[in-house]
């Protein structure tokens, strides 16, 4: 079974980019050109992950998609997507998983989507736990997906 990515951005060069480089390695990729188009896939579809653009229609378009994708049933994974990154963790906060920042080389940006899925993946499963383990497997799940950043960072 593919994993499905939904990819949200509003400019049509990067959205066809990274669809076309996601499905070229096995993704299948649903793009949205705007937070309105996204929330209603998100609610009429089942996605893997959500890889949104922060910045679009409007300042916050991007926070808008990610929790919209975090109140989804199926609890997709949430990447955002931007050339101006939030200072510190403010995006997890914000209902983001993963920061991935623009312009990015495409096998560093393959390296950490397959993180992403997998510690997501391995987090979502703990919830079926007690809660002490859940804090622990999501305190593991950040420092893998911190090593996996760091690992791209010095290759």
């Amino acid at each position: 079974m593919k994993r499905r990515i939904l990819l949200v951005d509003d400019e049509l060069a990067v959205l066809l980019t990274l669809k076309a480089v996601l499905e070229f390695n096995g993704f299948e990729v649903e793009t949205a050109a705007s937070a309105r188009e996204a929330k209603s896939k998100l609610k009429n579809g089942q996605f893997h992950m959500v890889i949104t653009d922060m910045r679009m229609e409007s300042e916050n378009a991007g926070l808008e998609v990610a929790q919209a994708a975090k109140k989804a049933p199926y609890q997709p994974a949430v990447a955002m997507l931007t050339a101006f990154p939030l200072p510190g963790d403010d995006w997890q906060d914000q209902g983001a998983d993963e920061m991935l920042v623009k312009p990015m080389n495409t096998q560093d940006l393959l390296v950490q989507i397959e993180a992403l899925l997998v510690t997501h993946e391995d987090s979502k499963r703990g919830a079926k736990k007690q809660p002490a383990l859940v804090t622990a497997d999501k305190t593991a799940a950040r420092k893998t997906r911190t090593a996996a950043r760091k690992a791209v960072a010095t290759s």
